[in-house]
């Protein structure tokens, strides 16, 4: 097998990020990390925007467009901003003909290789669950029972 260049590397590694947020329970991360690899090789003018295509399958039954994201041999689409629409040209439906090169690489790979490139990131902490005085006083009905009790024949 060839080795790969940087830039076939991360492609393959958003490659195999996007099959699996495809997949996915939880797939908002790892679309996340492909967003924020293919921003960055944007502007590092290693991937390069070629125009827009029809969303196959679009939501609310309306007519939406994707940008079409050239990355090495890969190709990719994500959501368009605004003046995407007036820059690139409209490539109209996609071709079913042509598929992205197969190449295998271990999810845990891809996520490491993607994150060693774009960089750390700020940590979103989850909110916790607060617990007032009434859900914790009351949380089961064993502390709610012995709380209560008016005697000593209540047991």
């Amino acid at each position: 097998m060839a080795t790969l260049t940087n830039e076939e590397q991360i492609a393959t590694a958003i490659y195999t990020v996007n099959r699996h947020a495809k997949t996915a329970l939880d797939n908002k991360p790892l679309y996340s990390l492909k967003k924020q690899a293919i921003d960055k090789m944007l502007t590092e003018n290693k991937a390069k925007k070629v125009g827009l295509h029809f969303v196959r399958n679009p939501k609310n039954s309306q007519q939406q467009s994707s940008v079409l994201i050239q990355c090495a041999d890969y190709y990719f689409h994500v959501i368009p901003m605004k003046e995407d629409f007036k820059k690139l040209p409209h490539l109209g439906h996609l071709d079913d003909t042509y598929r992205n090169p197969i190449r295998k690489m271990n999810l845990k790979v891809a996520k490491q290789l993607l994150v060693d490139y774009i960089g750390p990131q700020p940590i979103i902490k989850q909110p916790t669950k607060k617990t007032t005085p009434y859900t914790s006083q009351f949380s089961s009905p064993q502390k709610w029972y012995e709380q209560n009790r008016k005697s000593y024949f209540d047991r």
